[in-house]
C-alpha cells in the first residue's frame, strides 16, 4: 500500500530511533493515511487521505 495522501502529498518520513546509550538507527514514520470515498471534481473517488487533510474539511467526504 502506498501511504500517501492524495490530497496534500504527505507520506513517509526518515528518522531515528535513540536508544538509552544514544546509539542511533534509522526508522520511518509513516503517515496517518485513510481509504475514504470522496468528491473529486464532482465523481466519487476511493483513495488515501491523512487525518490532517479529513479534519481540516479539504475533501467532502461520502
Amino acid at each position: 500500500m502506498s501511504r500517501v495522501c492524495s490530497v496534500c502529498g504527505k507520506g513517509q518520513v526518515a528518522g531515528n530511533n535513540v536508544s538509552h546509550s544514544h546509539r542511533k538507527t534509522k526508522r520511518t514514520f509513516q503517515a496517518n493515511v485513510q481509504k475514504v470515498t470522496y468528491k473529486k471534481d464532482g465523481k466519487a473517488v476511493n483513495d488515501y487521505v491523512c487525518a490532517r487533510c479529513l479534519k481540516s474539511d479539504k475533501v467532502e467526504r461520502i
